[in-house]
């Protein structure tokens, strides 16, 4: 072999392993991977949280709640105890207390159910209760006035922090969700919460289910697209 055929040789090497190195490069470069995440969804009737104080006030100092019904999420349940809230225009009864206690208490109420109180309840997530209306909430050993509280749930997707990472959600973000069905379509701004104990489910009020005909159980779709680079 001359001179020649060894560069030719050589050269022609040296172009196979850039080949092939560009081509394990790209390789790692999975242009897009499209994961699904199915999401059960969990209707969110009118209820309350109460406080100790206010536990006190309205079923007797010391008293306790009565477990009826767990809900899915971990340590959370509907009490037996139900309360009357009345606003300025009217009154709602039979209203279930949600235990465990709070430090605080919160009104969760439906639009519509802002029309029959007379108040106007701001849509929020869960513990946001800076100016927000009062309501009067009647038990069976009491009553009291409360100076704020009464919000409309801001409609919110529980998740570990393990799913949350394996989907790229992050906690206080906002994503769409795609929902099958007759009456299906895009719902936006699901606010995106993320704790340690959650078990995956999606939250929203009685209004929002009947819009879209869900019922309890039943699954909606985020299809999130991620670049995976090496």
């Amino acid at each position: 072999m001359n001179d020649n055929q060894q560069q030719a040789e050589l050269i022609t090497r040296q172009i196979l392993q850039e080949l092939a190195a560009g081509d394990s490069r790209s390789m790692t470069k999975a242009p897009q991977v499209s994961q699904t995440l199915e999401i059960p969804v969990g209707i969110s009737n009118r209820h309350v949280h109460l406080s100790r104080e206010d536990m006190d006030a309205l079923f007797g100092y010391g008293s306790t709640l009565t477990r009826m019904k767990a809900v899915k999420q971990p340590g959370q349940y509907a009490a037996e105890e139900t309360v009357t809230l009345r606003g300025p225009k009217g009154e709602l009864k039979h209203v279930r207390v949600l235990g465990p206690l709070r430090s605080a208490t919160q009104i969760e109420i439906s639009v519509s159910d802002s029309f029959v109180l007379g108040v106007k309840a701001p849509v929020r997530m869960s513990g946001d209760l800076h100016d927000s209306p009062g309501i009067e909430i009647i038990g069976p050993c009491g009553r009291i006035m409360r100076s704020g509280g009464a919000i409309v749930a801001w409609r919110h997707i529980h998740i570990s922090p393990a799913v949350a990472e394996q989907f790229a959600l992050r906690d206080g973000m906002e994503i769409d969700v795609q929902i099958n069905g007759q009456r299906g379509g895009i719902l936006s701004h699901v606010r995106v919460r993320v704790s340690a104990d959650a078990v995956l489910e999606m939250h929203i009020d009685v209004e929002e289910a009947n819009g879209f005909g869900l019922r309890n159980g039943d699954c909606v779709r985020r299809v999130i697209t991620e670049c995976h680079y090496g």
